[in-house]
């Protein structure tokens, strides 16, 4: 990928993000609103489900399809992969689809014996039905990536959150009218709504994109060859990402327990679960906006050089990147320690709000930088290395959480993060290090 299309896209995707993250602002605000820290907190006890899902049925398939896709087009094979795309996507789409009869059939136990809290049962079979449809957008998007296309993602992207903001507020008016309780329900069913918007806009764009390019489906050669091929790179993916998702979704149940053996109460751990994952943590990711965009653009590119055998080239890129990365990163900490508690209560009207992203501020150089690191690994295919380091990381988090939680507080679980981030650093620097000049 030339300089120009690199640049292009990111800036591209990264003026989508930042529009989609200040979107996303008004919207938590708005949800503060109305539904309350607690709601807040009973939603993002969902979330990491449905990140499990993804994890075992899509993540790893995207991210193959992202490399083989930009290795094939890169040496002039773009008929295998568009065919190499549909055979991966239509398997993620039936293992997603098979996760979503699995979580709605079963979403009172999920609830009551995963999660702890029965009220939970309605959120997860409202998000069971986004599986598919967060699947067929996911590959259809690394589609794109992988042909450093980053327009059309980028245009789902936006009509993604504004579905998702103009559904929940249009929703919470029905309610209203209707005497129905506002309750966690609408940040569910404003996902899902987002979902199926991108999905039919995705599709869209697909549609012309393949007839455009005369393709059939009818014709592709070997399915079972690639998707042996696909699956073979997806497999350590896909356990990299199921491994942090179990590891952070038992974050998510041990967090509000170990909240209430440092003394708080059940309504209040929730509460203050919520503030931290739905107030501060979105302002400590909100310039990683230009990192991901970079990240998502950086993988294709590092996988065309590595087809072509451009080694030199791709430490040049990798050096050049983090290093950016991390000052970013760096500038965002002063700003965040400084002005955190002034966002807090201005933005949300939490103290609490604003003494968490302050002490979050301190992840921001090593959470920016591991992001490009991340991708770059996954590009050169070193998904072993990043399963290694990121559930080395989780475990840390984990051990913060159990024992540092019930002595300190909240404080323990930031604590926990920060180191985990320094050391996620440390090995993803030391693997890059051993690229082939």
């Amino acid at each position: 990928m030339s300089k120009k299309h690199f640049f292009a896209g990111t800036f591209l995707l990264s003026t989508v993000g930042v529009i989609s993250r200040i979107m996303g602002f008004f919207y938590r605000i708005f949800l503060s609103q109305t539904i309350g820290s607690r709601g807040i907190g009973l939603y993002q006890l969902v979330v990491p489900l449905q990140h499990m899902v993804l994890a075992v049925t899509t993540s790893g398939i995207q991210t193959a399809l992202s490399r083989t896709v930009a290795s094939q087009t890169a040496l002039k094979q773009k008929k295998e992969a568009v065919d190499s795309f549909c055979v991966g996507t239509l398997f993620a789409l039936g293992l997603s689809l098979a996760a979503m009869w699995i979580f709605y059939t079963f979403a009172g136990w999920f609830a009551g014996e995963i999660l702890k809290e029965p009220e939970t049962e309605a959120l997860i079979r409202i998000i069971s039905f986004c599986f598919p449809l967060a699947s067929l957008h996911s590959c259809i998007s690394s589609y794109y990536f992988g042909r450093k296309s980053a327009g059309y993602p980028a245009s789902t992207q936006l009509i993604e959150q504004t579905v998702r903001v103009l559904s929940s507020y249009i929703l919470v008016k029905i309610f209203l009218s209707r005497g129905i309780a506002v309750t966690a329900r609408i940040a569910a069913l404003g996902a899902l709504a987002a979902e199926f918007a991108a999905v039919l806009s995705s599709l869209l764009f697909l549609s012309l994109h393949l007839h455009a390019e005369n393709y059939s489906f009818l014709h592709i050669k070997a399915p079972l060859h690639k998707l042996s091929a696909i699956t073979a790179t997806a497999f350590p993916l896909t356990l990299n990402r199921l491994l942090l998702s179990i590891l952070a979704a038992i974050e998510v149940v041990l967090i509000p327990q170990r909240l209430r053996m440092y003394g708080f109460s059940r309504s209040n751990a929730l509460s203050l679960y919520g503030i931290f994952t739905g107030m501060a943590l979105p302002c400590i990711l909100f310039p990683s906006t230009v990192t991901n965009s970079a990240a998502v653009m950086l993988t294709p590119s590092v996988a065309e050089l590595q087809a072509l055998g451009a080694h030199r080239r791709i430490r040049y890129m990798a050096s050049r990147a983090c290093t950016a990365c991390f000052l970013t990163g760096a500038a965002c900490t002063g700003l965040f320690y400084f002005f955190g508690p002034f966002a807090g209560e201005l933005l949300f009207h939490e103290a609490t709000a604003g003494t968490c992203i302050r002490t979050l501020s301190f992840v921001c150089p090593f959470l920016y930088t591991n992001i490009m690191l991340t991708s770059i690994l996954n590009g050169l295919g070193k998904t072993g290395a990043t399963l290694l380091h990121n559930a080395a990381g989780s475990l840390i988090r984990i051990l913060f959480v159990l024992f540092a939680i019930p002595l300190i507080g909240i404080h323990g679980y930031l604590y926990g993060l920060l180191l985990s981030e320094i050391l996620l650093s440390i090995m993803h620097i030391y693997s890059l290090y051993h690229i082939k000049s």
